[in-house]
């Protein structure tokens, strides 16, 4: 685990330049650092160690030194790929999972990535080819960016280091502004700043003669098929055990997040005598804690659980450096909590286990029930629901009016992922640069297209793996951990466990109005029923609350009425928006 930042090409004062990039990443690999340099790369390295510690150190080299790698991740399944590179006749130095890629790049070349169980993000330089190659893993779980910055390709772990490369601008990409009113997060593969672009989870990337080709080397779409009840149920015990068992593979301790939610729970069975830590928000706002939730776990495993109140003032007072690790703007205030609980356990392990990627694959979101709810009005032409819906619309807010709305839309309009903060109407009153502005839905309507067959519940959750999973949930998870030197690693993203997901028919992810009925009943195997049974809350945070007490809601208000924001909001707009009712 680590952070990676490099340069194709020559450049005065390189060194320099590769020390300051590696220095704004150093708190992804604080135990170790390398660098390789030559008259066409240069290749930083900074190491949280935890497999191979003595010799796993990069830039790492094959036999004749004619590949150069640096990588950011973990390779769970990497002594298998060993012994089947060795019995090919592959030489290797370490006894450390980066070697693999190394020779297993030799090879098979692009074939590698999916023979590849794990997290990952790196960069292999063939020095007789003068190629660079890079890939990123299926699902989003480790981040890559890069630019091309006055004919150097430059890449890093995240954005806050390509912006030390000299000749960049920090320009504001608008575009990427007005989706993120709609979705709450950055969807745009060019980021917030302008040039600078993120690898899509699922890709990898070759640089050569001064060009970049992107391809896509895995689609995770949904192609469920009936099973028999109980060979489902085994065969989901029997792969979620697995890859637990993968997640082990550590040189050091691992630990794990535990929340009151069924699947952290479900992980934490498998810690045997490990340590859990959990937060809750304190004060007057005690009934946003789910710390007394967590510790029910303790009945039945021996588990050591560490827990921290978080205040109203620290919670403040930590936005600032949030803001600056997330790199992005984030809408996700659970991303702060997120920063607490990885602060609280790095003070105990290095490496921590979390439930994120259950819901997306199980169908465990209460939005997922939505169409179940709607389908009372299915027997209505579609032309007569979308008239209605445009009459409710125009009705005051009252008991009854969200519904008829929302099942007059088509799924395709209506749903844009777990998030949804302001309609294309509503951001076209609040930006000033309002034109030919990108609707969320013809942004996703490719997506949609491509899920035509599915069920809409099973449509719903194909659009959040493709985008809440990597933009939202798995962004602020690798930078709210990789901010406290903590490797954070997620056992439900398993490639294995996905093929076996993409698999189960509606019936085992909604039944009864339950979600993720299949896993709860898995899980019901080793967690008590009140575990299993409780609906799900998401990460309970009391901002709503909170943004309307001083003095922060002046300082909100002051915010949104300074001179940089009245470069891009109307006033009139943001001021009703600061005037909402809370949801």
């Amino acid at each position: 685990m680590c952070g990676i930042c490099g340069f194709v090409g020559d450049k005065e004062e390189k060194k320099t330049i590769l020390s300051e990039m590696m220095s704004a990443i150093r708190h992804r690999g604080p135990d170790n650092e390398g660098i390789y340099q030559d008259e066409e790369i240069s290749f930083g390295f900074c190491r949280l160690s935890i497999i191979d510690m003595k010799t796993g150190n990069q830039p790492m080299f094959n036999e004749d030194r004619t590949k150069c790698l640096i990588f950011n991740g973990e390779i769970y399944n990497y002594r298998e790929l060993r012994e089947e590179l060795q019995e090919k006749g592959h030489v290797f130095s370490t006894g450390s999972d980066s070697e693999v890629l190394l020779h297993g790049y030799e090879e098979y070349g692009e074939d590698l990535l999916l023979k590849l169980r794990g997290m990952f993000a790196f960069v292999i330089w063939d020095s007789r080819k003068k190629r660079l190659f890079a890939a990123r893993d299926f699902f989003g779980i480790k981040p890559f960016y890069y630019s091309v910055v006055d004919g150097h390709f430059v890449f890093a772990s995240e954005i806050k280091s390509i912006l030390c490369f000299p000749g960049g601008k920090k320009e504001v990409n608008e575009k990427a502004m007005e989706l993120y009113l709609a979705f709450q997060y950055s969807v745009l593969e060019e980021t917030f700043f302008k040039g600078i672009y993120r690898l899509n989870p699922g890709h990898f990337l070759v640089y050569e003669n001064g060009k970049t080709k992107i391809q896509r080397y895995f689609v995770p779409n949904l192609e469920p098929e009936e099973m028999d009840d109980a060979e489902a149920e085994a065969k989901l015990e029997k792969v979620l055990k697995e890859s637990i068992k993968r997640h082990h593979v550590s040189d050091v301790e691992v630990g794990g997040f535990l929340s009151g939610g069924i699947d952290s729970n479900y992980l934490a069975t498998g810690l045997e005598k490990g340590k859990t830590f959990t937060v809750g928000f304190g004060g007057e706002d005690n009934w946003y804690s789910e710390i007394s939730h967590a510790e029910e776990l303790k009945k039945s495993y021996p588990l050591k659980c560490y827990s921290k109140i978080i205040r109203k003032d620290d919670f403040w007072h930590a936005v600032p450096q949030v803001a600056y690790y997330l790199d992005e703007p984030s809408g996700d205030a659970s991303a702060i909590a997120l920063y607490f609980v990885a602060r609280e356990a790095s003070r105990h392990v290095k490496v921590v286990w979390s439930g994120e990627g259950a819901d997306e694959f199980f169908g465990g979101y209460n939005i997922y029930r939505e169409p179940d709810a709607l389908k009372w009005m299915d027997w209505i032409p579609t032309g007569g629901r979308r008239k209605i819906a445009s009459l409710a619309e125009k009705m005051p807010d009252m008991k009854g009016r969200d519904y008829l709305v929302r099942a007059g839309i088509p799924v395709e309009e209506r749903y844009i992922g777990n998030a949804h903060i302001f309609s294309t109407k509503e951001i076209r009153e609040l930006l000033k640069h309002n034109k030919d502005i990108l609707s969320a839905d013809k942004l996703l309507e490719d997506q949609y297209e491509d899920t035509i067959d599915l069920e809409t519940m099973e449509r719903m959750q194909q659009i959040d793996i493709n985008n809440w999973l990597p933009g939202d949930i798995l962004q602020k998870a690798d930078r709210m951990s990789m901010a406290n030197s903590l490797e954070l690693r997620v056992p439900y993203l398993d490639y294995d466990v996905f093929e076996f997901a993409r698999k189960l028919p509606l019936r085992d992810k909604i039944r009864k109005g339950q979600t993720k009925y299949l896993f709860r009943k898995v899980a019901g195997q080793k967690l008590p029923d009140e575990i299993t049974k409780r609906k799900k809350l998401g990460f309970p945070v009391p901002i709503r609350i909170w943004i309307r007490e001083e003095p922060w809601r002046s300082k909100i208000r002051d915010a949104f009425t300074s001179e940089t924001a009245i470069r891009f909001f109307y006033e009139t707009g943001v001021s009703q928006s600061l005037c909402k009712p809370s949801n």
